[in-house]
């Protein structure tokens, strides 16, 4: 019997409008009634999802889990309280913010509590209005930030061919990163050995499941590691195409159409295998 489900955001439970559908809300709650942790598992911090926490009725709970910065940190709910976390160095979130100026992308630099955004384009600002609250910066360098622990970095443009070349000319300071792509704008820049699949192992550990116990549900890239860690892997219908085939289990609902519900009813409430 599955324990635990871990669910990205963006795109998976939430909709075009960055809310949680009442029949995910729902489901959710009946889930968690026998026993099931629904776990947020996304490239956001966990400071910046309380709202959708508040929503499905998890925030602030005690023995409920948040899964952020691509498995960079892992939180029970109660206070925010960190279980786990593993950022990347000052020196080469430096480097990356430094390089990165040389581009037509914006710029995140996320710390534990705060996103920082150098180059906020218009088309990027209407993209996080709904999201999360940034704070913008002009600065050419980051060193005000020096002495606070740095999550990831990452880059936005909307052409993936762009991001690709970006990933190629950046190999000589990235050797020991774990990059990946999201949201079909952004490529992440985490330490090694950080992502979504290592955060849902450690919290399996840290709960006593055996992973068979869990399930993943996302959408793109950045969701595949977890995706191939859980025990059943299940990507929504609007998930990026070249990533159906690797699945257990594709819904045929989307985003939109409260996909989170029907795996709930489907693997948790009817019981299949």
């Amino acid at each position: 019997m599955y324990k635990l489900i871990a669910c990205d955001l963006d795109e998976t439970l939430l909709n075009s409008e960055n809310k949680v559908s009442s029949k995910n809300i729902e489901a959710i709650q009946k889930a968690d009634a026998q026993g099931v942790k629904f776990v947020l598992a996304t490239g956001r911090g966990y400071a910046t999802v309380q709202g959708t926490l508040e929503e499905i009725g998890l925030q602030n709970k005690k023995d409920e889990y948040v899964i952020s910065f691509n498995g960079g940190a892992v939180t029970e709910n109660k206070d925010n309280h960190l279980l786990h976390f593993q950022g990347i160095s000052f020196d080469l979130a430096s480097e990356l913010y430094k390089r990165g100026q040389d581009y037509d992308v914006a710029i995140h630099v996320y710390t534990q509590e705060d996103v920082y955004v150098y180059n906020l384009v218009e088309e990027e600002r209407k993209h996080l209005e709904t999201k999360m609250e940034v704070i913008e910066i002009s600065d050419k360098n980051i060193d005000f930030l020096k002495d606070q622990a740095i999550a990831k970095v990452l880059y936005m443009n909307t052409d993936r061919d762009y991001l690709n070349q970006i990933e190629e000319d950046l190999k000589d300071i990235t050797q020991n990163s774990d990059i990946t792509y999201s949201s079909n704008r952004y490529i992440e820049f985490n330490d090694k050995g950080v992502n979504k699949g290592a955060g849902i192992t450690f919290l399996a550990d840290h709960l006593e499941l055996d992973i068979s116990q869990t399930i993943a549900i996302g959408d793109n890239f950045n969701d595949l590691p977890m995706l191939e860690t859980a025990g059943l892997a299940i990507g929504v219908q609007n998930m990026v195409p070249e990533l159906k085939e690797k699945m257990d289990y594709v819904t045929e609902a989307n985003h939109n159409e409260s996909a989170i519900a029907e795996v709930i009813e489907k693997f948790i409430l009817n019981g299949e295998e």
